[in-house]
């Protein structure tokens, strides 16, 4: 899969929308605490835990930490067609985002957490 090399303010405005987008996703899920200031998602846990979702301008990426991990998603846009937002993969596994925020928080909350990308 090839990336479109994005311009900084195509992706300033995919990673805002996609980071907002999160946000409003995940605000309302119990035990777990949720802010996003200046590209930083911040999700914070009862236990102390913490993981983060940024946007890294300089490498055009949205970086994740969590469960002493980290990806880097590049963005992939969507077939002009469909209409679609692009979706963000993570370059060495292949990992989409909202499906790996998906997975850690089920992981971390023991719950089943499904996010619609």
């Amino acid at each position: 899969m090839t990336t479109h090399a994005l311009t900084e303010q195509e992706f300033e405005r995919a990673a805002d929308r996609d980071l907002h987008a999160l946000d409003d996703a995940l605000g309302d899920l119990d035990g777990l605490e949720v802010s996003l200031q200046m590209g930083i998602l911040a999700l914070e846990f009862p236990d102390g835990a913490k993981y983060i979702v940024n946007s890294h301008r300089a490498a055009r990426q949205i970086w994740m930490a969590a469960e002493q991990s980290a990806w880097h998603f590049d963005y992939h846009p969507a077939d002009s067609a469909s209409g679609a937002n692009g979706r963000w993969i993570a370059s060495k596994s292949g990992d989409e985002l909202v499906a790996t925020v998906s997975a850690v928080l089920s992981r971390k909350l023991g719950r089943e957490i499904h996010l619609a990308p």
